[in-house]
């Protein structure tokens, strides 16, 4: 009887610590707790606003009524003086009224990443003062649908050609758009050390650029390996001309692949992601044969190509089109894997706020072939490609 007593407290014990150990939060069980909390903040943090949407709200009947309740009865208005307690105070809220006075636009960010909520805030194109005054013309045409497509910052599709602007030469200086002389540089292998950071986890891989032509025909393969972040590969082909690549089909893949095909002969580019078309321009590249063609203009006509010196042009990724600006920097020395290398910079800052910042380092005795690439995104991952090895395919 006592063993069987003895058992039967065991067992009771046991059950006690695994409900207790049950209840304490792992490492992947925490996330429910930040979710409860998060709604419990959000609820706190709504209670601001309904105070703040009365004031506004009288400010705009304030800034609004003051003229039909002067036509009105002198007698039956005068309950009113409490919700504007001073002609000053409703005088300097007059113009305030502009962001309430949008409630139809769309919420939806522009390319530029604001609202159009925003953009009219922060502009001022749209008041109520500006909608009940008709000699106030101005801001009509800015709040008219016709204006909108006059509104927008850059054009739908990218200008064509090939620019190259010198040093300190201003917006309105026209650039040299002549087809420039290029020189392919050989048939060669690269191999990159890579350092990187996806997604705030940083890695170390391996890559491999390869470039081969046979002068009539061209082909470049990049290939980047990470253990625990996977493969990403790009692949440009098409045919050498006199003015250097043109590219007939870019991919891109990752988990799945997604292409652009150029069409020269219907001046189009079209893509596999069912994207809208782009220009074919001339002297368009694509986000791998850039690399190449840039180094083939150097290597043409160094002399040309001075620090501050401006080189645009049209690339196209697997889903897009744009115009990419590169600067050139200027001569480096770098401390690579393969040794101490004389290199030439160059770099292309983002132009809007999710563009991606790109630096090319060029080498003049791989015929300007790229020995350290390093890519940045918006949201601060890197791939930094430093050259290990050059042999030939």
């Amino acid at each position: 009887m006592p063993r069987r007593a003895l058992l039967t407290i065991t067992a009771l014990v046991l059950a006690l610590h695994w409900l207790v150990l049950g209840g304490i939060p792992l490492a992947w069980d925490t996330s429910p707790a930040p979710t409860a909390g998060k709604v419990f903040s959000t609820r706190s943090i709504a209670l601001p606003p309904p105070p703040a949407a009365p004031v506004a709200a009288v400010a705009a009947v304030a800034a609004v009524a003051p003229a039909p309740v002067a036509a009105k009865p002198r007698p039956a208005p005068r309950p009113r003086p409490p919700a504007r307690p001073t002609p000053q105070q409703t005088a300097a809220e007059a113009p305030s009224p502009a962001a309430p006075a949008l409630p139809e636009s769309p919420s939806e960010p522009d390319a530029a990443g604001a609202s159009p909520v925003e953009r009219a805030t922060h502009d001022g194109d749209v008041s109520p003062v500006a909608q009940a005054e008709p000699v106030a013309t101005a801001p009509a045409p800015a709040a008219s649908a016709p204006g909108a497509p006059a509104s927008v910052p850059e054009p739908a599709e990218p200008a064509a050609g090939v620019d190259i602007a010198a040093p300190g030469a201003g917006a309105g200086t026209p650039a040299s758009t002549a087809p420039p002389p290029v020189r392919l540089p050989p048939s060669t292998r690269l191999a990159f050390d890579v350092n990187g950071q996806a997604k705030k986890f940083a890695y170390s891989a391996r890559a491999e650029l390869l470039w081969q032509h046979d002068g009539s025909r061209y082909e470049a393969r990049q290939e980047i390996s990470a253990f625990l972040v996977g493969t990403r590969a790009q692949r440009s082909a098409g045919a050498v001309t006199a003015q250097g690549l043109l590219p007939e089909r870019f991919s891109d893949r990752a988990r799945s692949e997604q292409a652009a095909h150029f069409d020269y002969t219907k001046g189009r580019v079209t893509f596999s992601a069912n994207t809208p078309e782009a220009p074919a321009a001339p002297g368009v590249q694509d986000r791998l044969s850039v690399f190449i063609q840039l180094g083939a203009l150097l290597a043409a006509d160094p002399g040309r190509f001075v620090p501050g010196t401006r080189i645009t042009l049209n690339t196209v990724s697997a889903r897009s089109a744009d115009r990419w600006t590169f600067t050139i920097e200027g001569p480096e020395t770098l401390e690579l894997p393969v040794g101490t290398t004389p290199t030439l910079k160059l770099q292309r800052l983002p132009r809007k706020d999710y563009d991606q910042k790109a630096e090319l380092w060029v080498a003049p005795a791989l015929g300007y072939l790229p020995v350290r690439i390093r890519l940045t995104q918006a949201n601060g991952d890197y791939a930094d490609l430093q050259l290990r090895t050059s042999s030939p395919p």
